[in-house]
């Protein structure tokens, strides 16, 4: 099979640059037989076109040794490492420090299908689904991802998802976060808990329509950014960690074609 066959697959150059993060047996143990590069590229093929996995190109090994593949992943964490990992050399590569010392942090709600698994009401878009929580840093790259019911509250989802994002980046100060965030005493709670400092960021009160808001454009470009891909359009997942895990992978996909695209 030729290196690059669908537009969602790999370049050469992006192969190279997540090729050694993923994390392949060569110990004691069944080793892996499959094509590594080919495994991945079928993932991002399902992601980005939004088929079924049944449904993945005879170019691409079994569906389900794909499947299995990417839940394994999903399981061990392997997908944010590398989401990790990838945002650390594009940050360097622009001239930042590897960890951010700023974000922000913000929701998406998405519906989710006959699938089963967690899901819940969103009373403000009236749908029945899930929740996709991210912050991002100030360049708009992925730091966390946490996927929960929709009928939970921003300011409620906030305190699942800020305890984590410290544990993965230990040099975030500030989050900046729309009005909802300062209900329920959010605020206080992440300074005397994270000792971070949640600054809101707040439509003037005589706004009419749309505008763009400092600092709280840059998550929204991001959830566009991950919009391009139509397996996220819903939520098709039973599990939560595999909802997650799509999201890494389209985060992963785009800063892998920047990072190469840049270096050449």
């Amino acid at each position: 099979m030729a290196s690059q066959v669908y537009s969602s697959d790999l370049s050469d150059r992006a192969w190279e640059i997540v090729k050694d993060l993923f994390l392949v047996n060569h110990g004691p143990g069944r080793p892996l037989e499959l094509d590594l590069r080919q495994i991945v590229n079928a993932i991002l093929y399902m992601v980005r076109t939004g088929c079924q996995w049944r449904a993945l190109p005879k170019e691409y090994p079994n569906w389900s040794s794909v499947y299995y593949h990417f839940r394994k992943w999903c399981k061990d964490g392997t997908w944010q490492q590398i989401n990790t990992a990838l945002r650390k050399m594009e940050r360097q590569r622009l001239g930042r420090n590897e960890d951010p010392s700023a974000g922000i942090i913000d929701t998406q709600s998405a519906k989710t299908t006959e699938a089963g698994g967690e899901r819940g009401y969103d009373a403000a878009k009236k749908l029945n689904g899930r929740k996709r929580h991210i912050v991002v840093d100030t360049l708009g790259n992925l730091l966390i991802a946490i996927v929960h019911a929709a009928s939970i509250q921003d300011f409620h989802g906030a305190k699942l998802v800020l305890p984590q994002l410290v544990e993965i980046v230990s040099t975030l100060r500030l989050i900046w976060a729309n009005g909802i965030y300062k209900n329920r005493g959010l605020v206080e709670w992440v300074h005397e808990t994270l000792n971070l400092i949640l600054e809101i960021v707040e439509r003037e009160p005589d706004q009419v329509g749309f505008q763009v808001l400092p600092r709280r454009w840059v998550v929204l470009r991001t959830f566009g950014w991950l919009g391009r891909y139509r397996r996220l359009s819903k939520d098709y997942e039973c599990l939560t960690e595999c909802s997650e895990g799509m999201i890494y992978v389209a985060s992963i996909s785009t800063m892998a074609k920047r990072m190469a695209r840049a270096a050449c």
